[in-house]
């Protein structure tokens, strides 16, 4: 799996596990609902480590705890 793959996954499955929607998270995050649609539909090649911080900010929670997920081994990049 690509690094932007799993990203999106596992932004997706965060949302599910909480119950909000990406516009939700877009508003709590203080990402732009074009960016994050942009992440989540891996039209972003690299997303920024920056815009993940803010994800993990607004679902409260750290970086390590985001990519602590099974997603990010045996990445294919």
């Amino acid at each position: 799996m690509l690094l932007n793959a799993a990203v999106s996954k596992r932004i997706t499955e965060l949302c599910n596990e909480r119950s909000i929607s990406l516009n939700k998270l877009a508003t709590l995050s203080g990402i732009t609902q074009s960016t994050l649609n942009s992440v989540v539909k891996c039209e972003v090649s690299s997303p920024t480590l920056k815009t993940i911080y803010y994800i993990c900010f607004a679902l409260n929670m750290d970086l390590a705890s985001f990519f602590s997920s099974p997603l990010f081994q045996d990445l294919d990049d």
